[in-house]
């Protein structure tokens, strides 16, 4: 892969990434080509520039892949684009991301890892310039017969981690009809290492954060576990809040924020004595109070755990009242999180249709009548509507799903 770099007594430009490149005349080329080169070299690193920006500020595997491909296509003016990575146990090659038409059907298909250009380029480690892939034997065009994308020319690079490949980045089709060029596959070789280094990194944040989601929830079942009536109320909780974040469209990440707060949001109350946990009748004023502290106490534990801090703002406040009569700071209204307001919700729909030793359980059409009844005082009008338009949506989808099994 050739370097774009200083050399003294020449003159530099620099592009709008800071980067400078090398803008004296490449030796053979004439006068009139050489504009297009140093456009096509401050391309190369604006794109690179770019990348590398991504990867500092993007966690989310499918999303990271998803720019960095979007980013390559449009500086190469390629009609489609694609990265498929390697299945170690199944031998194959599967799509992680598509960008142009045919992205829903190829996100469906797998390829063997032996099989195509992908398949070559993987196994062989070597990128590869096609502009004619219907003279080429590599070609596998039964990917084109599913899709109905008519593939005419491509460029194909591995993506290799401590040599080890683990995926292929391609490109297709320039948008004017022309060739692609040697330039053209130097840009997209000096993608592919940023590329890669990304993808196994974001893998990597992908694992830790399963495990890390795993702990969460075995520690929250296990403070459930404290009153059996209690059993899977964490799970259900957060469940019910991402529906009626759903239900609002929020963004992945405040579903995510709202994820870790419903599963630990009574995190608090493994510091509440079992005996008023797990008391089969109605508490007194004094184990109240008791309990009010959950919350406070719930926000101390987390306090110190940076990745949680706004997860922790939402259990600190899952008890607030709309009206402002709920604890532990009173406050009302708007001032109350949206997440911990729908968390609010969420909690008592769970309450109100989980059996208790002093009660059977409520029917899930009363609890949406009580949530309705107490709206504007108890809960967030808003919020109300969205859990309830969530929960119905959901049932009416689960209805469907048995109808058609």
């Amino acid at each position: 892969m050739k370097a774009v770099c200083h050399r003294e007594n020449q003159s530099q430009t620099k592009n709008m990434t800071g980067f400078e490149f090398d803008q004296s005349r490449p030796e053979g080329k004439p006068d009139h080509e050489y504009g297009t080169v140093a456009q096509e070299a401050g391309a190369m690193l604006d794109l690179l520039y770019a990348v590398g920006k991504k990867v500092g500020s993007v966690s989310e595997l499918s999303q990271l892949v998803k720019e960095i491909t979007q980013m390559t296509q449009r500086t190469l003016k390629a009609t489609a684009s694609s990265v498929l990575l390697f299945d170690d146990e199944e031998r194959e090659l599967r799509f992680e991301i598509a960008e142009g038409k045919s992205e829903k059907a190829l996100r469906k298909m797998k390829l063997n890892a032996k099989s195509g250009i992908a398949g070559w380029v993987a196994q062989h480690e070597e990128p590869i310039i096609i502009n004619d892939v219907n003279t080429d034997w590599r070609f596998n065009g039964s990917i084109d017969e599913v899709t109905g994308f008519i593939t005419k020319s491509i460029i194909c690079v591995p993506l290799i981690v401590h040599r080890k490949v683990i995926g292929v980045i391609e490109v297709l089709n320039k948008t004017d009809g022309s060739d692609f060029n040697e330039q053209d596959l130097e840009t997209l070789t000096s993608v592919a290492p940023t590329a890669a280094i990304a993808l196994e990194n974001a893998q990597l944040h992908q694992s830790v954060l399963s495990a890390y989601k795993s702990t969460i929830k075995a520690l929250a079942a296990a403070i459930d576990a404290k009153d059996h009536y209690t059993r899977g109320h964490s799970q259900r909780v957060m469940e019910y809040t991402l529906m009626g974040g759903l239900s609002l469209s929020l963004p992945r990440d405040e579903l995510e924020i709202l994820e870790y707060a419903g599963i630990l949001h009574d995190i608090g109350k493994i510091g509440i004595a079992d005996g008023i946990l797990s008391k089969p009748g109605p508490l007194d004023e004094h184990e109240w109070e008791i309990i009010r502290q959950h919350p406070r106490i719930g926000s101390n534990i987390l306090k110190d755990i940076p990745f949680l801090e706004k997860a922790r703002i939402l259990v600190l406040h899952h008890h607030e009242r709309y009206d402002g009569s709920g604890y532990p700071d009173g406050i009302k209204g708007e001032d109350i999180p949206i997440g911990a307001r729908l968390l609010a919700i969420a909690d008592a729909f769970d309450t109100m249709t989980t059996g208790r030793s002093y009660r059977a359980a409520l029917s899930a059409d009363y609890a949406i009548q009580e949530l309705t009844r107490c709206s504007g005082t108890q809960f967030c009008p808003f919020a109300v509507e969205a859990f309830a338009s969530g929960y119905k949506g959901q049932q009416k989808a689960s209805n469907t799903e048995s109808i058609a099994y």
